[in-house]
């Protein structure tokens, strides 16, 4: 498991667990984990195509 795998589903874990008490911190938090493993996959794919488009040459 990749760390953006642990911080998307550590996310989507503490945004449940918001839903359920009520707390919209927790919640919140949730969904900056998410967008902390979308931000890294976004970071990924883009280091992958500099690196095929470098290896081309």
């Amino acid at each position: 498991m990749t760390d953006k795998n642990v911080d998307e589903g550590k996310g989507r874990l503490k945004e449940a667990a918001g839903s359920l008490t009520g707390d919209e911190s927790l919640k919140n938090e949730g969904k900056a984990d998410q967008a902390k493993a979308s931000l890294k996959d976004t970071v990924d794919q883009v280091a992958d195509k500099a690196k095929d488009t470098l290896d081309r040459d």
